[in-house]
């Protein structure tokens, strides 16, 4: 189901399917993730349902000095909390976003070690962020920039920002993952849409991941 207009990045809370049908294959950058044959194949054929609180709060440890202030107000931050849950008797996993792009390190059953930043994301910042993803080999194009809708309407971020940025590294396999967040028309609808790139030892896979909004 498409995304009701209540729904923007500034509100990603409720439910979403990843619809397998409109999104490009994850096996491939699972693959280059490390991720094994037999859960590669179980995760393929597994239903993903996100479960998405949005909020905000203080940030979560560590806090870098930088990001205090005397203003309580001025301390919240935007937290994207997600339940990961999977048929087929594939595992769920939990994502834990807090948008101040400091490093928090996490470990779950498929990615292992990892560290991860988010942050808001202008429109306007996207051929910065390809440039500098460019230069660190963490892309190879500026696929993660492509097909978004930039509209007034999308502009609900703090201020007036339509995507989210998620960048990962993997502290044990040496891999990287970069993910720009937003809504895109994906066949007339407008879907709540991931643009992913993996790269490691100089490999990339580019993938999009569309998801179908559940109603209550």
């Amino acid at each position: 189901m498409a995304a009701p207009a209540t729904k923007t990045i500034g509100d990603l809370n409720g439910k979403w399917v990843l619809n397998k049908t409109l999104s490009d294959p994850v096996d491939p950058a699972l693959s280059l993730q490390g991720v094994g044959w037999i859960v590669r194949k179980a995760i393929g054929a597994a239903t993903v349902t996100l479960h998405v609180k949005q909020y905000q709060g203080a940030p979560s440890p560590p806090v870098e000095p930088s990001t205090t202030s005397d203003d309580d107000n001025d301390n919240l931050v935007t937290h994207v909390d997600i339940q990961q849950v999977a048929t087929a008797g594939v595992k769920g996993t939990a994502e834990a976003r807090c948008l101040d792009y400091v490093f928090r390190e996490h470990r779950d059953w498929l990615f292992g070690h990892v560290q991860g930043r988010s942050r808001w994301l202008g429109a306007g910042e996207l051929p910065a962020l390809v440039d500098e993803a460019r230069a660190e080999k963490w892309v190879d194009d500026d696929f993660v920039a492509l097909d978004w809708l930039e509209g007034d309407a999308e502009k609900a971020g703090p201020k007036g920002e339509t995507h989210m940025l998620n960048h990962v590294q993997s502290l044990d396999a040496g891999w990287t993952a970069l993910q720009v967040w937003g809504f895109q028309d994906v066949g007339g609808e407008r879907r709540y849409v991931r643009n992913v790139v993996v790269a490691k030892d100089g490999k990339f896979v580019s993938f999009k991941m569309i998801y179908d909004w559940v109603p209550e």
